[in-house]
């Protein structure tokens, strides 16, 4: 668990208990009249209570993001690795192996390119990922897979306009 989000629930609870031991101390307490413990309880919740219970929420939701932050880039990190270990995959096998969807893989590959940490190619219709050296994709005139010309369709993507496969430079 992320730290921030535990530390938020402990606040959250600390909060809690903070109101709970208060409140129970104020109205157990015979010398206090109810005016002096409406008045204490009052103080107690806005002083002390709602602080605690708020920072304690906004960690949490904070480590949460963080969390998901976190995981996402430990996935791309893995789809990177299979990739350039394995020079040319099939998607389906990434998107079977990595248990995502394979537009969810799609996304992540269009991420990573947009980061300038993969260069490759990938013909959709077949479903095969290449990793390759950015050099030799810049150069690169004609489609390995067809023959095809080749143009620049986005930030460092190319694309053959006859067979559609996509090349990524970084």
């Amino acid at each position: 668990m992320n730290m921030n989000r535990l530390a938020g629930i402990l606040l959250i609870v600390l909060g809690v208990i903070v109101g709970i031991v208060a409140g129970a101390w104020l109205f157990t307490n015979d010398g206090l009249t109810n005016s002096a413990q409406i008045l204490g309880l009052g103080l107690v919740l806005v002083a002390v209570v709602a602080p605690l219970v708020g920072f304690g929420i906004y960690l949490s939701v904070f480590g949460g993001k963080q969390a998901k932050q976190q995981q996402s880039a430990s996935e791309q990190r893995t789809l990177l690795n299979i990739v350039q270990s394995r020079g040319q995959v099939d998607i389906n096998d990434v998107a079977l192996e990595m248990q995502l969807p394979r537009e969810q893989i799609r996304s992540m590959i269009y991420n990573l390119v947009g980061l300038e940490v993969f260069s490759g190619y990938i013909n959709w219709d077949k479903g095969v990922l290449y990793s390759s050296d950015a050099s030799q994709l810049r150069d690169l005139k004609q489609c390995p897979n067809c023959g095809g010309e080749i143009t620049l369709s986005g930030k460092g993507v190319a694309k053959c306009r006859f067979c559609g496969t996509e090349f990524f430079l970084s």
